[in-house]
């Protein structure tokens, strides 16, 4: 396909979802950056051997997986033209990656009660690594339920068609990105 053609509405599409692939690259670049230095730093004297996930990283992971698939169900709906449809599946993937952080931020709790805090004389270099890499993650899910909000808003207000999925898509590759990210990052840590 040559990216040259087609009409101006089909290069700014092109244009406009390319901007955000480049965004993700830079995001993958991140964290393998930040990967890599957990393992590279678990050779250290003080490194946690006996790593144990909170319970809520479990729960939290099952939430994105499904909100990942309310919001294929929320596109495949606005390609038949079933706006209230839509907007519904939309709403329950934001509630879903809402209900993504609340556990986030339990599981952080989980972590304070087993004795490990970010710094200080409870820390631990390998939990403060994953405090870091997780808030970074969350900084970034909240990225993403902004942009659905305004999918939301903007599928309420009938922007999108089956020919114009240009701001959904763009919202729905970050979305998707950001859910992989963590089935990485929790088979990271569990693995590891």
């Amino acid at each position: 396909m040559d990216l040259t053609q087609g009409s101006t509405q089909e290069k700014q599409s092109r244009a406009s979802k390319m901007m955000v692939i480049v965004g993700i690259i830079s995001l993958v670049m991140t964290f393998g950056g930040l990967t890599s230095a957990f393992i590279v730093s678990s050779s250290r004297i003080d490194w946690l051997k006996e790593l144990v996930l909170p319970n809520a990283f479990f729960w939290s992971t099952a939430l994105i997986l499904l909100s990942s698939f309310c919001l294929i169900m929320g596109r495949r709906s606005v390609k038949k033209g079933l706006k209230y449809q839509a907007s519904l599946f939309i709403a329950v993937t934001l509630v879903m990656g809402i209900a993504f952080l609340i556990s986030q931020f339990v599981g952080f709790q989980q972590i304070v009660e087993s004795g490990y805090n970010f710094t200080g004389p409870t820390s631990n270099i390998t939990m403060s690594y994953i405090y870091v890499i997780t808030v970074l993650h969350i900084l970034h899910v909240v990225a993403g339920l902004i942009a659905l909000l305004v999918v939301l808003i903007m599928n309420q207000k009938g922007a999108y068609s089956p020919s114009s999925m240009t701001g959904f898509d763009m919202a729905a590759i970050f979305w998707h990105f950001v859910d992989l990210l963590w089935i990485y990052l929790f088979i990271f840590f569990v693995t590891f």
